[in-house]
């Protein structure tokens, strides 16, 4: 896989348009029990977290799905849903770790992110605070180790919150 979705959580306004979005490229309509990313909020803390399918290596919704209508794309290397075998068992939404999957009311199939074919995300291309960013896995690594080691420094001198010297 040439780029990973990365998700910055502390940017993450709630806004939901990668919602919308994610929508309209997929479905035609908008509205985000259509989509495949998921704006998860926790109000008393005031944080919203986008939740999207990881790409995993070794997917465990795909190793648990009882007719094999997930897969990996051998040209893309994106774990996508096959529509036309998806049975609407929800056993990959049980099997997912990270909650990214839904299965859809109508249609009764499996939705997850397909990184929009291998191009840029619609949800990356409306996502305005910039929370979501499509990557080298490389450049998603570097990123993930500078937000640890700023949490480090924080912890290690309170002086530092609120991104001073950052």
């Amino acid at each position: 896989m040439n780029k990973v979705l990365v998700v910055d959580h502390e940017k993450c306004t709630g806004c939901r348009s990668c919602e919308m979005a994610c929508s309209v490229a997929h479905m035609g309509v908008v509205n985000p029990v259509k989509s495949a990313v998921r704006i998860v909020k926790w109000e008393g803390e005031g944080l919203s977290v986008p939740i999207v399918c990881q790409q995993c290596e070794e997917p465990a919704c795909a190793a648990i799905c009882p007719v094999q209508a997930i897969s990996r794309d051998a040209d893309i290397g994106v774990v996508i849903v096959h529509s036309d075998l998806c049975v609407g068992c929800r056993m990959c939404v049980v099997a997912c770790p990270f909650g990214a999957i839904i299965v859809e009311r109508d249609r009764r199939q499996a939705i997850k992110c397909d990184l929009c074919g291998g191009a840029e995300p619609w949800c990356v291309r409306f996502c305005e605070p910039g929370a979501l960013a499509y990557k080298a896995p490389a450049a998603a690594s570097l990123h993930k180790q500078r937000a640890a080691a700023r949490r480090l420094l924080e912890v290690l001198d309170p002086r530092r919150r609120g991104g001073a010297g950052s």
